[in-house]
């Protein structure tokens, strides 16, 4: 009866919409979307249970697992498009490097504000504006970060039920299906790994290129010779060392594995649920009788900045799933925020909540590189289209030898207790010069990060830096060439994201505050002089040339700080804006993802990291929207949160993959994508943005 009201209530908003999907092209088109759930503006109703803000990464997975209760109704407003029009360039795996959608419409394009200590630059941040947000454009890397770090979140918080490393492990498996390599493949790439931790039943699909470049297999072997442990199981709660990789990748027709194409496609008609895009959320609506605990009665939305508003009612919750980026942001444009912030931008304060918008981290990168005479994925590539194409199989490689490395593999044993202990008598100068805000709870949620990041991680075994191999990149001087990434992975500098207008349609300020914090410039530092013998170490110097980037002329501590400052970006992986913080502690939500002071609003994101992982960072937010899927439903269907998890404690200490009661969404090997493998046309511009992201996001 309550999708029949749904429809019952279904209200024409064409006459209002302007600027609509540019994707669509005519009826047939949009019966198909109709089919994937994907409406025109037309067809929304005038009010729905749940609210989603963001068809992204968490947000789609969100609304899937809540429209399978048939008595709960779920809109989901996604500003971008749908991405049907650039299909190619989202669904096959390779073209993430070579015609990928950074810098494009379907990107944010945003840009931080001038980093001081890097270079005095504005650096890029591409994010997903599209169905599927990132996961749409991301390098595809489905890691995950250690139980150390899932535990000192869950510390943080005060909570070791829902946000311990057995409350996430089991949402990540439940999530994702693995497939094997085949036997070729992981010969190949001398690949090791434990299905046992791994996902049997989820809508993710997790696996290995279906064609391995040569080079990938000298990997661990190099890696080993120089001291850094393989580990055969980077997926059961112990992420260190070297390994190869899983991919966000459907071995059934190698095309990318995403939000969209895994949580929303597969699915038959559902009548209570509406995916909308083209729909860019303005501000929450609140109830204000009640100024202790806000009540969110409606959405205000609008197609474009010309486009009139319009409102669609909250019968029960909003859920914000924007991102690092769009949670917070509008939060601060509904009045929800630092009240300093929101008064400079005119925004009327409804809740003074000084936390949204600080606490922002991020990975942080950049690489050597060498020319090289082996066989790289660009220059086979290039051949192969010279020779008429490609096979499906061959287009789904990408990058994913990598390592992380801890204090140890960086700084030696006899310098790493000096370096930890410098980095806590620079504490107290840190408060009071490197956090943005003056708030008092803020400045104590950086000191806590600060030392469960020195006294928990940095100590630990968990990479401190992330070693990436890369066989994409272009000639230099008519040679191939590979190289060598560093990332930090748990920066000491915390950065913010505010607005200064009013204006929903204008971006925020980005402000991460790169390299502010000395220990951040020395581990990077670190880092590439470790890439740099990586690359000179046998079995993989057998491949490497002349050093092409930074070159012999950066030899000592001052050069490599000075040549990193202006080459350093982000390696696409921001969190903390909306930290799972006590309040006390500057924190935005609670354990239940609940907005403090607002009555029914949730994040759901990697806005709510309150720490950075040693991981990238798609798939632990997989295994948020499937925690936030179960608490939603436990509150008003009784299924899901806290059964799901008591049914699979065990199952999960044990690394057995099987799911929670909540069943899979999709099928495997369903995701299709909606579009045919295929290969590529010689016409295929390298983009560098594009390449340089899809490598590291």
């Amino acid at each position: 009866m309550r999708s029949l009201a749904l429809l019952l209530a279904t209200a024409s908003l064409a006459s209002a919409y302007h600027n609509g999907h540019r994707d669509i092209y005519h009826d047939n088109y949009g019966r198909d979307l109709r089919r994937r759930n994907i409406v025109y503006n037309g067809q929304v109703a005038s009010s729905y249970d749940f609210v989603i803000v963001g068809g992204g990464t968490a947000g789609l997975a969100i609304a899937s697992r809540l429209s399978e209760d048939s008595n709960t109704t779920v809109l989901v407003l996604e500003a971008g498009d749908t991405g049907d029009a650039v299909a190619d360039s989202i669904n096959v795996p390779v073209n993430a490097y070579y015609s990928g959608l950074p810098g494009t419409s379907y990107d944010w394009q945003y840009t931080t504000a001038k980093q001081p200590n890097a270079g005095n630059r504005a650096l890029s941040w591409p994010r997903g504006k599209v169905l599927g947000g990132s996961s749409a454009m991301n390098g595809m890397y489905h890691i995950r970060p250690s139980k150390i770090e899932v535990d000192t979140w869950a510390g943080l918080i005060g909570d070791n039920d829902k946000w311990n490393w057995d409350a996430l492990f089991t949402n990540m498996i439940t999530s994702e299906t693995f497939t094997p390599p085949s036997s070729d493949v992981q010969a190949a790439g001398n690949i090791m790994y434990n299905a046992s931790s791994r996902g049997t039943n989820g809508p993710i699909h997790a696996t290995y290129p279906g064609f391995m470049v040569p080079l990938v297999g000298n990997w661990t072997t190099t890696l080993s010779d120089i001291g850094v442990a393989v580990t055969s199981d980077a997926y059961g709660g112990q992420a260190w060392g070297a390994f190869i990789a899983t991919s966000s990748i459907n071995p059934a027709n190698w095309t990318r594995s995403y939000s969209r194409s895994a949580y929303i496609d597969p699915l038959p008609p559902r009548s209570n649920l509406a995916v909308l895009p083209n729909a860019t959320a303005t501000r929450i609506i609140f109830d204000t009788s009640n100024s202790a605990n806000l009540t969110a009665t409606g959405i205000e939305w609008a197609a474009s900045a010309s486009a009139p508003r319009q409102t669609i009612k909250v019968n029960k919750e909003v859920i914000l799933a924007g991102g690092t980026i769009g949670s917070p942001h509008l939060l601060q444009l509904s009045g929800v925020g630092p009240s300093d912030v929101l008064k400079a931008a005119g925004v009327d304060v409804q809740l003074n909540l000084p936390g949204v918008g600080q606490h922002v981290q991020d990975h942080i990168s950049t690489e050597v590189t060498w020319k090289t005479t082996a066989q790289t994925e660009n220059s086979l590539r290039t051949q192969n289209l010279a020779a008429g194409g490609n096979s499906p199989a061959f287009l789904s490689f990408i990058n994913s030898a990598t390592a992380y490395v801890n204090v140890t593999d960086l700084l030696g044993f006899d310098f790493a207790p000096q370096f930890r202990q410098t980095i806590a008598d620079e504490l107290q100068s840190s408060l009071s010069s490197l956090v943005p805000s003056q708030d008092a709870t803020v400045k104590k949620g950086y000191e806590a990060i600060y030392n469960a990041t020195l006294n928990t991680l940095l100590t630990s075994p968990v990479g401190q830096i992330e070693i990436l191999l890369s066989l994409t990149g272009g000639q230099v001087d008519g040679s191939n060439t590979v190289s060598i990434q560093a990332a930090l992975q748990h920066p000491f500098s915390q950065g913010q994201i505010y607005i200064t207008s009013n204006d929903p349609f204008a971006p925020p300020v980005i402000d991460p505050q790169y390299l502010s914090h000395q220990a951040d410039t020395i581990l990077l530092r670190e880092g590439l002089k470790l890439a740099r013998k990586i690359g000179t170490t046998a079995p993989l110097s057998s491949a490497i040339g002349a050093e092409v980037t930074p070159g012999s002329a950066v030899q000592s501590d001052d050069d490599w700080d000075s040549w990193l400052a202006n080459m350093i970006g982000t390696e696409y992986h921001p969190s903390g804006s909306c930290g799972m913080l006590p309040l006390e502690l500057g924190g935005v939500v609670d354990a239940d993802l609940k907005v403090y002071g607002l009555a029914n609003v949730r994040v759901a994101d990697a806005s709510v990291f309150p720490i950075q992982f040693s991981a990238h960072l798609q798939a632990p937010t997989y295994g948020v929207a499937e925690q936030a899927a179960r608490l939603i439903r436990a509150t008003y269907n009784g299924v899901g949160w806290p059964s799901a998890n008591q049914a699979n404690s065990s199952a999960s200490a044990s690394g057995s993959a099987t799911s929670g009661s909540a069943s899979p969404t999709a099928s495997p090997q369903q995701d299709n994508n909606g579009a045919t493998p295929r290969a590529v046309g010689s016409s295929v511009v390298l983009a560098f943005a594009g390449m340089l992201a899809a490598a590291l996001l």
